[in-house]
Protein backbone atom coordinates (compact mmCIF):
# COMPACT_ATOMS: atom_id res chain seq x y z
CA UNK A 1 0.00 0.00 0.00
CA UNK A 2 1.62 3.57 -0.73
CA UNK A 3 1.24 5.72 1.78
CA UNK A 4 0.82 9.48 0.97
CA UNK A 5 3.00 12.23 1.87
CA UNK A 6 0.86 15.34 2.36
CA UNK A 7 0.59 17.67 4.57
CA UNK A 8 -1.14 17.20 7.99
CA UNK A 9 -3.43 20.23 9.41
CA UNK A 10 -3.28 20.32 13.05
CA UNK A 11 -6.71 18.78 14.09
CA UNK A 12 -5.68 15.86 11.56
CA UNK A 13 -2.15 15.55 13.02
CA UNK A 14 -3.95 15.37 16.81
CA UNK A 15 -5.86 12.12 14.99
CA UNK A 16 -2.99 11.14 13.89
CA UNK A 17 -1.16 11.10 17.03
CA UNK A 18 -4.02 9.67 19.00
CA UNK A 19 -3.44 6.57 16.39
CA UNK A 20 0.06 6.39 16.35
CA UNK A 21 0.21 6.31 20.00
CA UNK A 22 -1.81 2.87 20.48
CA UNK A 23 -0.25 1.21 17.40
CA UNK A 24 2.07 -0.29 19.82
CA UNK A 25 -1.19 -2.41 20.88
CA UNK A 26 -2.65 -3.59 17.98
CA UNK A 27 -1.30 -6.88 15.65
CA UNK A 28 -2.31 -8.23 12.20
CA UNK A 29 -5.13 -6.91 10.71
CA UNK A 30 -6.05 -4.49 13.44
CA UNK A 31 -2.72 -3.15 12.65
CA UNK A 32 -3.28 -3.10 8.81
CA UNK A 33 -6.99 -1.42 9.40
CA UNK A 34 -4.85 1.10 11.80
CA UNK A 35 -2.10 2.03 8.72
CA UNK A 36 -4.85 2.51 6.26
CA UNK A 37 -6.41 4.71 8.30
CA UNK A 38 -3.47 6.68 8.84
CA UNK A 39 -2.45 6.28 5.00
CA UNK A 40 -5.85 7.75 4.10
CA UNK A 41 -6.65 10.77 6.16
CA UNK A 42 -8.85 13.00 5.65
CA UNK A 43 -10.18 11.28 3.02
CA UNK A 44 -11.94 8.67 4.82
CA UNK A 45 -14.99 10.17 4.70
CA UNK A 46 -15.14 9.42 0.96
CA UNK A 47 -14.92 5.62 2.32
CA UNK A 48 -17.59 2.76 3.81
CA UNK A 49 -16.36 0.45 6.39
CA UNK A 50 -16.39 -2.17 3.80
CA UNK A 51 -14.05 0.05 1.61
CA UNK A 52 -11.53 0.33 4.63
CA UNK A 53 -11.59 -3.50 5.09
CA UNK A 54 -10.86 -4.36 1.43
CA UNK A 55 -7.87 -2.24 1.59
CA UNK A 56 -6.85 -3.94 4.58
CA UNK A 57 -7.36 -7.01 3.62
CA UNK A 58 -9.54 -7.95 5.94
CA UNK A 59 -13.62 -7.87 6.88
CA UNK A 60 -15.72 -4.94 8.26
CA UNK A 61 -16.10 -6.48 11.99
CA UNK A 62 -12.36 -6.59 12.19
CA UNK A 63 -12.25 -2.94 11.21
CA UNK A 64 -14.84 -2.15 14.14
CA UNK A 65 -12.73 -3.84 16.34
CA UNK A 66 -9.46 -2.28 15.30
CA UNK A 67 -11.35 1.39 16.15
CA UNK A 68 -12.91 0.32 19.52
CA UNK A 69 -9.23 -0.30 19.96
CA UNK A 70 -8.04 2.84 19.12
CA UNK A 71 -10.49 4.38 21.38
CA UNK A 72 -13.72 5.49 19.08
CA UNK A 73 -17.28 4.02 19.78
CA UNK A 74 -16.79 2.29 15.76
CA UNK A 75 -16.00 3.37 12.73
CA UNK A 76 -18.51 6.01 12.12
CA UNK A 77 -17.16 8.18 15.18
CA UNK A 78 -14.06 7.93 13.40
CA UNK A 79 -14.88 8.84 10.26
CA UNK A 80 -17.04 11.84 11.72
CA UNK A 81 -13.29 12.88 13.58
CA UNK A 82 -11.62 12.89 9.96
CA UNK A 83 -14.31 14.61 8.37
CA UNK A 84 -14.20 17.30 11.27
CA UNK A 85 -10.58 17.91 9.83
CA UNK A 86 -9.99 20.78 7.42
CA UNK A 87 -7.30 20.42 5.08
CA UNK A 88 -5.12 23.34 4.51
CA UNK A 89 -3.49 24.24 1.33
CA UNK A 90 -0.84 21.78 0.38
CA UNK A 91 2.67 23.06 0.16
CA UNK A 92 4.73 23.32 -3.09
CA UNK A 93 5.77 19.60 -3.59
CA UNK A 94 9.48 19.20 -3.65
CA UNK A 95 11.76 18.90 -6.35
CA UNK A 96 12.12 15.02 -6.53
CA UNK A 97 15.34 15.68 -7.77
CA UNK A 98 17.01 17.32 -5.12
CA UNK A 99 17.27 15.43 -2.24
CA UNK A 100 18.16 18.76 0.20
CA UNK A 101 14.48 20.13 -1.13
CA UNK A 102 12.82 17.21 -0.70
CA UNK A 103 14.76 16.74 2.94
CA UNK A 104 13.73 20.07 3.96
CA UNK A 105 9.86 19.50 3.22
CA UNK A 106 10.19 16.23 4.85
CA UNK A 107 11.63 17.02 7.99
CA UNK A 108 9.51 19.99 8.94
CA UNK A 109 6.37 18.42 7.54
CA UNK A 110 7.16 15.63 10.19
CA UNK A 111 8.20 18.15 12.91
CA UNK A 112 4.49 19.83 12.60
CA UNK A 113 3.00 16.86 12.55
CA UNK A 114 4.68 15.55 16.37
CA UNK A 115 4.33 18.99 17.92
CA UNK A 116 0.56 19.83 16.84
CA UNK A 117 0.07 16.01 17.76
CA UNK A 118 1.20 16.78 21.38
CA UNK A 119 -2.38 18.00 22.30
CA UNK A 120 -3.41 14.93 21.83
CA UNK A 121 -1.33 12.60 23.49
CA UNK A 122 -0.21 14.79 26.39
CA UNK A 123 -2.35 16.31 28.66
CA UNK A 124 -2.04 19.30 30.95
CA UNK A 125 -2.85 17.09 34.13
CA UNK A 126 -0.63 14.48 33.45
CA UNK A 127 2.18 17.37 33.09
CA UNK A 128 0.89 18.99 36.80
CA UNK A 129 1.47 15.30 38.27
CA UNK A 130 5.03 14.46 36.50
CA UNK A 131 6.21 17.94 37.91
CA UNK A 132 4.78 17.32 41.65
CA UNK A 133 6.58 14.17 41.71
CA UNK A 134 10.07 15.40 40.86
CA UNK A 135 9.04 18.78 42.97
CA UNK A 136 8.74 16.18 45.89
CA UNK A 137 11.95 14.27 44.87
CA UNK A 138 15.14 13.97 46.77
CA UNK A 139 16.75 12.96 43.87
CA UNK A 140 16.35 12.47 40.22
CA UNK A 141 17.88 10.00 38.05
CA UNK A 142 17.54 10.18 34.29
CA UNK A 143 17.33 6.95 31.55
CA UNK A 144 18.31 7.82 28.18
CA UNK A 145 20.00 5.72 25.22
CA UNK A 146 21.27 6.18 21.92
CA UNK A 147 19.01 9.71 20.08
CA UNK A 148 16.97 9.67 23.63
CA UNK A 149 20.55 11.16 25.04
CA UNK A 150 20.40 14.27 24.05
CA UNK A 151 16.74 14.64 25.22
CA UNK A 152 17.86 13.71 28.81
CA UNK A 153 21.08 15.78 28.68
CA UNK A 154 18.47 18.95 27.89
CA UNK A 155 16.24 17.74 30.87
CA UNK A 156 19.17 17.26 33.25
CA UNK A 157 20.54 20.79 32.39
CA UNK A 158 16.82 22.14 33.21
CA UNK A 159 16.15 20.10 36.70
CA UNK A 160 19.26 21.39 37.68
CA UNK A 161 18.80 24.60 36.99
CA UNK A 162 15.71 24.44 38.70
CA UNK A 163 17.18 23.48 42.30
CA UNK A 164 16.96 19.55 41.72
CA UNK A 165 19.67 16.93 42.46
CA UNK A 166 20.02 15.30 39.26
CA UNK A 167 22.04 12.54 38.24
CA UNK A 168 22.32 11.38 34.43
CA UNK A 169 24.19 8.07 33.99
CA UNK A 170 25.79 7.74 30.09
CA UNK A 171 27.33 4.71 31.08
CA UNK A 172 23.92 1.87 31.00
CA UNK A 173 25.64 -0.10 33.81
CA UNK A 174 26.30 3.42 35.96
CA UNK A 175 22.55 4.01 35.26
CA UNK A 176 21.44 1.06 36.74
CA UNK A 177 23.96 1.22 39.76
CA UNK A 178 22.67 4.52 40.52
CA UNK A 179 18.64 3.14 39.65
CA UNK A 180 19.27 0.87 41.81
CA UNK A 181 20.19 3.24 44.15
CA UNK A 182 16.89 4.80 44.71
CA UNK A 183 14.12 4.62 47.18
CA UNK A 184 11.02 5.97 48.61
CA UNK A 185 10.81 9.52 47.96
CA UNK A 186 12.91 9.77 44.76
CA UNK A 187 12.25 9.58 41.23
CA UNK A 188 13.69 7.91 38.08
CA UNK A 189 12.60 9.53 34.78
CA UNK A 190 13.25 7.37 31.61
CA UNK A 191 13.27 9.01 28.34
CA UNK A 192 12.28 6.59 25.43
CA UNK A 193 11.02 7.00 21.72
CA UNK A 194 9.86 3.38 21.59
CA UNK A 195 9.64 2.56 25.53
CA UNK A 196 11.42 -0.73 24.78
CA UNK A 197 14.85 0.29 24.85
CA UNK A 198 16.24 -2.75 27.20
CA UNK A 199 18.96 -1.00 29.08
CA UNK A 200 16.57 2.09 29.84
CA UNK A 201 13.51 -0.37 30.44
CA UNK A 202 16.06 -2.53 33.05
CA UNK A 203 17.24 0.21 35.05
CA UNK A 204 13.18 1.82 35.14
CA UNK A 205 12.53 -1.73 36.16
CA UNK A 206 15.34 -1.61 39.09
CA UNK A 207 14.39 2.03 40.20
CA UNK A 208 10.60 0.97 40.57
CA UNK A 209 11.52 -2.23 42.82
CA UNK A 210 13.61 -0.41 45.07
CA UNK A 211 10.56 2.16 45.78
CA UNK A 212 11.37 5.61 43.60
CA UNK A 213 8.24 6.58 41.44
CA UNK A 214 9.17 5.96 37.57
CA UNK A 215 8.16 8.82 34.88
CA UNK A 216 8.58 7.77 31.57
CA UNK A 217 8.91 10.35 28.56
CA UNK A 218 8.21 8.08 25.59
CA UNK A 219 5.48 8.28 22.14
CA UNK A 220 3.73 5.24 22.31
CA UNK A 221 0.87 4.66 25.69
CA UNK A 222 1.66 0.90 25.55
CA UNK A 223 5.36 -0.72 26.33
CA UNK A 224 7.10 -2.14 28.35
CA UNK A 225 8.20 1.13 29.94
CA UNK A 226 5.10 2.55 30.26
CA UNK A 227 4.19 -0.59 32.05
CA UNK A 228 6.84 0.06 34.78
CA UNK A 229 6.23 3.72 35.43
CA UNK A 230 4.32 5.42 37.59
CA UNK A 231 3.68 7.82 35.13
CA UNK A 232 3.81 8.14 31.58
CA UNK A 233 4.06 11.45 29.33
CA UNK A 234 2.78 10.65 25.87
CA UNK A 235 4.81 12.76 22.80
CA UNK A 236 4.31 11.72 19.63
CA UNK A 237 6.35 11.49 16.33
CA UNK A 238 6.01 7.96 15.22
CA UNK A 239 6.20 6.58 11.68
CA UNK A 240 5.85 10.65 10.21
CA UNK A 241 8.25 9.92 7.42
CA UNK A 242 10.60 6.97 6.65
CA UNK A 243 14.30 7.25 8.57
CA UNK A 244 12.69 10.76 10.63
CA UNK A 245 10.81 9.09 13.02
CA UNK A 246 13.46 9.43 15.91
CA UNK A 247 13.84 13.17 14.51
CA UNK A 248 10.18 13.71 14.86
CA UNK A 249 9.72 12.02 18.47
CA UNK A 250 13.20 13.79 19.88
CA UNK A 251 10.92 17.23 18.94
CA UNK A 252 8.17 16.67 20.12
CA UNK A 253 10.17 14.86 23.65
CA UNK A 254 12.24 18.42 23.91
CA UNK A 255 9.09 20.17 23.77
CA UNK A 256 7.49 17.92 26.39
CA UNK A 257 10.70 18.75 28.44
CA UNK A 258 10.16 22.26 27.88
CA UNK A 259 6.34 22.34 29.31
CA UNK A 260 7.68 20.39 31.87
CA UNK A 261 10.07 22.48 32.96
CA UNK A 262 7.87 25.62 33.05
CA UNK A 263 5.01 23.57 35.17
CA UNK A 264 7.61 22.76 37.49
CA UNK A 265 9.00 26.17 37.40
CA UNK A 266 5.72 27.79 38.32
CA UNK A 267 5.41 24.84 40.84
CA UNK A 268 8.52 25.71 43.38
CA UNK A 269 8.34 29.32 42.93
CA UNK A 270 10.94 30.94 44.96
CA UNK A 271 13.02 28.29 45.18
CA UNK A 272 13.09 27.82 41.35
CA UNK A 273 13.69 31.27 41.03
CA UNK A 274 16.47 31.50 43.67
CA UNK A 275 18.29 28.24 42.11
CA UNK A 276 18.08 30.29 38.16
CA UNK A 277 19.67 32.93 39.56
CA UNK A 278 22.52 30.98 40.84
CA UNK A 279 22.53 29.40 37.09
CA UNK A 280 22.38 33.02 35.37
CA UNK A 281 25.79 33.87 37.61
CA UNK A 282 27.60 30.67 36.56
CA UNK A 283 26.51 30.56 32.78
CA UNK A 284 27.47 34.50 32.87
CA UNK A 285 30.93 33.69 33.15
CA UNK A 286 31.04 31.71 29.90
CA UNK A 287 29.62 34.72 28.18
CA UNK A 288 31.78 37.58 26.25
Amino acid sequence: MEKRSEFFTPLESRLAAQIRARLGELRGTEARVAQVVLDRGSDLVHLSVSDVATLAGTAPSSVVRACQRLGFRGYQELKIAAARQAPAAAPAPADEGDPAARALTETLRAARAALDGLTATLSAADLRAAAGLLDGAGRVVLLGAGLSGAVVLDLGYRLRALGLLVDAPADPITAQLAAAGLGPGTVCLAVSHTGATRSVVDAARLARGAGAEVLALTSYARSPLTETATLALVAGGQDLVFGLETTASRLAHLAAVDALAQTLLALRGPRAERALGLSADVTADYAY
